[in-house]
């Protein structure tokens, strides 16, 4: 599951963060900072996995 989430992460960046910790304010800024700029998206969700052990 968690090599699935970093794929995610990369491809749809908001859904690898919702399939983590779930709805949320992470979960908004990762959307917000996805519709700025792709890359932004990407650096946040890995961040996201990287500090939360997944469910």
């Amino acid at each position: 599951m968690t090599t699935l989430l970093y794929i995610l992460a990369f491809l749809c960046p908001p859904l690898a963060v919702y399939l983590d910790i779930g709805a949320g304010d992470e979960l908004r800024l990762n959307i917000i900072l996805t519709i700025l700029g792709w890359i932004p998206g990407i650096i946040h969700a890995l961040y996201i996995l990287s500090i939360h052990p997944p469910h």
